[in-house]
């Protein structure tokens, strides 16, 4: 199998969700935030080839993802059932936007997601140039259910034992997360939050600012959107690989 890697490990959050862990090709390079393309072979002997996020850090030995189970779906109703010891196609063309040469130099960094879309941050947070760059770094997570949250609350707890970055994450690093339809300490649609005043006055920092703020955003297309016009509205301009604005959004792929 052309591009193959081997499954390391598999972990299944909840019903919907499971992460999972393959070898990484000696030569591959990518930059945290990217993501590529990966899957498995079809019936037609074509692959069936979805874009992922590479959940692991530019520095990790393997490569991690983090994915949605959809039962009807032409990869993820196959993709769920994966082993250690199965093979999985990874193609080595890393790509996207959510990347750190894409923001032009500011002091606080939001990751703004929903679902699926904390996988590029995963990598992110534990890149030592996140923290370079900037004096603050916060996680926001909406999802519908607390056990969607559970992959999140993992990295978090995990960052404090990192050997790169744990020590200023420690200082710098926070993670905001809300539920939509289930009771939880914090709830409702981070857009909402935002527009309200709350999620400022909660984690007591001030309101958007393009002067000293970048924000990056994965998530649904109704996430992507808002968050896009609310920016927009306060003198935000989008950022590309090309040139560097106050704020990127994944456009590949939506949860």
């Amino acid at each position: 199998m052309a591009d193959a890697q081997t499954v390391l490990s598999v972990r299944h959050w909840d019903d919907r969700l499971f992460s999972f862990r393959v070898t990484r090709p000696a030569s591959f390079r990518f930059r945290s935030g990217e993501f590529v393309m990966i899957g498995l072979p079809g019936e037609n002997g074509k692959p069936i080839l979805r874009a992922y996020s590479i959940a692991s850090p530019f520095w990790d030995e393997e490569l991690e993802f983090y994915s949605i189970k959809v039962q009807d779906g032409p990869l993820t109703s196959r993709l769920q059932r994966i082993g250690v010891g199965d093979q999985v196609i990874v193609k080595t063309k890393p790509t996207g936007t959510l990347v750190l040469d894409a923001l032009l130099p500011g002091k606080r960094l939001w990751m703004i997601s929903t679902g699926t879309g904390v996988a590029p941050f995963a990598s992110l947070m534990r890149e030592p140039e996140t923290y370079e760059k900037f004096e603050s770094v916060i996680l926001t997570q909406t999802c519908r259910l607390n056990s969607e949250l559970a992959y999140g609350e993992d990295l978090e707890r995990r960052l404090a034992e990192d050997p790169l970055v744990g020590e200023e994450a420690a200082v710098k690093f926070r993670r905001y997360a809300t539920t939509t339809r289930e009771p939880s300490a914090k709830m409702g649609r981070i857009t909402d939050l935002m527009e309200s005043g709350k999620l400022f006055e909660d984690l007591g920092v001030p309101p958007l600012d393009p002067a000293c703020d970048r924000v990056m955003i994965c998530g649904s297309m109704a996430l992507n959107l808002d968050m896009k016009r609310i920016l927009e509205a306060r003198g935000f301009n989008e950022g590309a690989n090309s040139k560097p604005g106050e704020y990127v959004v994944e456009r590949a792929f939506v949860d």
